[in-house]
């Protein structure tokens, strides 16, 4: 249960330290690679792909991890 419970935690945590990760990796990205800002297309770049892959590469890695120290002690 107790596991369970951390790896919830984790999940969470781990999904909203991704999204700032993902957002802040996306706005590197668009000032690098110069994307195009006509229309908001830079602004969509990140807030629809680069937040949304932070959040659930975040929040998978703070599940595992979270589950994995439960797991231990």
């Amino acid at each position: 249960m107790r596991i369970g419970c951390l790896a919830v935690v984790g999940l969470f945590l781990g999904a909203a330290l991704g999204t700032a990760v993902g957002v802040g990796l996306g706005l590197v990205w668009t000032k690098i690679f110069k994307t195009s800002d006509f229309e908001g297309y830079s602004g969509m770049l990140v807030f629809y792909t680069f937040m949304p892959l932070g959040a659930l590469a975040g929040g998978v890695a703070g599940a595992i991890l979270l589950g994995m120290i439960a797991a231990k002690e």
